[in-house]
């Protein structure tokens, strides 16, 4: 039962309210792009693509001498959403016949590997369609989709990110505690709180 897993990192946005890109920024030896890609390298049986959009080229710059993939959303200014199309169309252009892909985050810097190996699991235990993580009281990232949700995600628009699609299909919706999921980091007030 070990099948391919996609994850789509979503790195485009342009951290307008950091006023650097929050992607770079340095937490515990290695910035929070590289960590989310090294977590996410660990799992078994995965394609892994980073999206890329704002600051691409510095962006690039970090993930050289990796064996990721990246692709770059020249419409990122429209949204999360033209993100998780771009990648999720990039993911199935490598590997038609991949049956679930979860979709992460680069700003939250608690995110380990076991994170994403709890989705997977639970999603094999349970065969729900949809395996999300849930920090105070809410479902977000990282989260799981089975294939059955591909052409919802391919038929998201701006602003819309997955989490229209969870609310949608709640009942097909399963929940995985992450601990420290809900800091991530959109404000310099942010980064200094995580580095102090």
């Amino acid at each position: 039962m070990n099948e391919l897993t996609g994850i789509v990192v979503l790195a485009a946005g342009s951290s307008s309210r950091l006023g650097q890109p929050k992607q770079l920024l340095w937490y515990k030896n290695t910035s929070l792009l590289k960590n989310t890609i090294s977590q996410a390298s660990q799992i078994p049986n995965t394609t892994i693509i980073v999206v890329t959009g704002s600051n691409h080229e510095l962006i690039q710059k970090e993930i050289i001498g990796t064996k990721i993939k990246t692709i770059f959303n020249s419409d990122w200014e429209l949204g999360m959403s033209c993100s998780i199309v771009k990648g999720l169309k990039e993911l199935l252009g490598l590997n038609p016949d991949i049956k679930k892909v979860i979709l992460a985050v680069c700003d939250q810097p608690y995110l380990t590997s076991i994170v994403f190996e709890n989705l997977i699991s639970e999603h094999q235990k349970t065969q729900k369609g949809i395996v999300a993580c849930t920090y105070s009281e809410t479902l977000g990232t990282p989260v799981l989709f089975a294939k059955k949700y591909f052409n919802e995600l391919l038929q998201l628009k701006g602003q819309e990110g997955a989490k229209k699609i969870i609310n949608r299909f709640l009942e097909d919706t399963i929940a995985v505690p992450f601990e420290k999921g809900n800091i991530d980091i959109d404000t310099i007030e942010d980064y200094n709180e995580l580095i102090s």
